[in-house]
Formats: C-alpha cells, sequence, structure tokens
C-alpha cells in the first residue's frame, strides 16, 4: 500500500497558505502526534487504555482529513488490544507520509 496525498496533503497546504516552512512544521507536528498515540497504543495493556488512544488517534486524523488513518483507528477501536496488524498498518502508514 502506498502513501496517497489526497486530503491530508490539501488540509496541511490550506492551513500554511504559501509558507513552506510553517506546511513543514505542521506535517512534522503530525508525525509526532501519530508516532506518539501509536507508541501508546502499542504500551496498553487493557481494553480503557486500547480505546482512548485509538480516538485519540481518530482525532487526530480527522483534525488533518487522514482519512486512511481515520480508517485504521476505527479498525483498532473495534479489535482487541495490541493487534499486531492494525499495528502494522499503522507504522506503515506514518513511515510513508513521512518519507514523502
Amino acid at each position: 500500500m502506498a502513501y496517497e496525498a489526497g486530503a491530508l496533503d490539501a488540509t496541511l497546504a490550506a492551513a500554511a497558505g504559501d509558507d513552506p516552512l510553517l506546511f513543514s512544521e505542521l506535517r512534522q507536528a503530525f508525525i509526532e502526534s501519530v508516532a506518539r498515540q501509536l507508541d501508546l497504543l502499542r504500551r496498553s495493556r487493557c481494553d480503557g487504555n486500547w480505546q482512548v488512544a485509538a480516538l485519540r488517534l481518530k482525532g487526530i486524523a480527522a483534525t488533518f482529513h487522514a482519512e486512511r488513518l481515520i480508517a485504521l483507528a476505527d479498525e483498532a477501536a473495534d479489535g482487541a488490544p495490541g493487534d499486531p496488524a492494525v499495528l502494522r498498518r499503522m507504522q506503515t502508514f506514518i513511515d510513508e507520509f513521512a518519507a514523502v
């Protein structure tokens, strides 16, 4: 699965306007926020912590219009805590986004 720019980059561009430095800073803030929530998901040891981290991740994704990440956060929230498959897909998403 390759990263698809779409609404996420459009949202960042709209927020940054013609300021490439601001665009870069917003992009980095998104990456760091997602990475922080992904780390919390990985460390979750109970249903409650897993749900909170998944819903926070969904909120971050929704704020930036990251549709694929919203779907992954929903999948996590609906699934079992520690689901390695969804964690791998989230890591792939953020790795591909960060590489662009």
